[in-house]
């Protein structure tokens, strides 16, 4: 495995990750999911994540029980959570980062996750409610008091993480340092031209996901929606209709001969462009099984397979394909 720093932070976090979004508490239960981690950690992946609202906080419980039953020494992994969305449907409660919902969200992950800490906690959407300067100090608070080790966003603008780092900056807080934003073959542009000028000053860090398109760049797609696939799941209606286009399922067909070139599965070689990306720290992954999990960090092994030449060639095959 591969590590690259978070940014300009200090901490490493292995180049492929595991994460909890739909399958933990959907289709995954305690013991799926320590051996799915397992398989994971076995492998040099030291990075887990997850947020308060995946599953109404069952996802955090299901990984603070693996990780009970696990017994790592703490100091070998991070775990992540995120806020925004709630648990509750009051004023304070729902789509907010208030600073009240703020301080009562880290505390309530913190008990589910049975931890002490929290290593990376993002805001999980801009909030357009409360002032940027409140967000950014109950974060840095949140941060001062030992509960989170770092702070960072996911799926902001360029705009709204320079105003973030300015503030706290200025008011000499802590910084936001990561953000994690939605990246794949598909989806760029964000990472590679919106926070181009992020990455040197202030020095952002990227923590990836959706490197499968919710799972359309593995071409499981090809004849249909399986019944037993994510986007067939209940609630996942809406990302049907956004992911599984028929103009990226033909695509998804034009990559599958120049993957098994390479000797790789789609899923490996959309993995692997990801990660690829010098600016990427972390590319995160989903499995509900320990034997999906080996497959996909088969990727770090075909990332020195692709040269410009490959690049070029997955660039032709999805050209205009959104």
């Amino acid at each position: 495995m591969e590590y690259r720093r978070l940014g300009q932070a200090g901490v490493k976090v292995s180049a492929l990750s595991l994460g909890s979004w739909v399958t933990y508490g959907k289709q995954v239960d305690i013991d799926a999911a320590a051996a799915s981690m397992k398989a994971a950690y076995d492998r040099g992946v030291n990075f887990f994540d997850n947020a308060e609202a995946y599953s109404g906080g069952q996802a955090e419980e299901i990984m603070g029980a693996a990780l009970k039953r696990l017994g790592w020494r703490r100091g070998s992994y991070l775990v992540s959570t995120k806020f925004y969305w709630g648990l509750a449907d009051g004023p304070n409660e729902k789509n907010t980062l208030n600073r009240k919902r703020l301080m009562e969200a880290i505390d309530g992950s913190l008990r589910r996750f049975g931890l002490e800490y929290i290593d990376l906690v993002f805001c999980h959407r801009p909030d357009p409610d409360t002032s940027m300067e409140e967000v950014v100090r109950a974060m840095s608070d949140m941060v001062s008091s030992g509960k989170a080790v770092y702070w960072g966003t996911s799926e902001w603008s360029a705009e709204q993480i320079r105003e973030a780092y300015a503030i706290a900056d200025r008011r000499n807080l802590h910084v936001p340092w990561m953000e994690q934003p939605q990246y794949n073959i598909f989806v760029r542009d964000k990472v590679e031209k919106e926070f181009a000028p992020l990455y040197d000053d202030p020095g952002l860090g990227l923590t990836t996901w959706s490197p499968l398109a919710s799972g359309v760049l593995t071409g499981k797609y090809a004849s249909g929606v399986p019944l037993n696939s994510r986007l067939a799941l209940p609630g996942m209606e809406w990302l049907k209709e956004s992911a599984a286009t028929p103009e990226r399922v033909a695509a998804v067909e034009r990559l599958r001969p120049l993957a098994a070139d390479l000797g790789a599965s789609l899923a490996q070689l959309a993995i692997a462009f990801c990660a690829r990306n010098p600016r990427v720290s972390t590319v995160i992954t989903g499995a509900s099984r320990p034997e999906q999990v080996a497959e996909n960090l088969k990727a770090i092994e075909l990332l020195p397979k692709l040269d410009d030449g490959v690049m070029a060639a997955i660039q032709e095959a999805v050209r205009g394909v959104k």
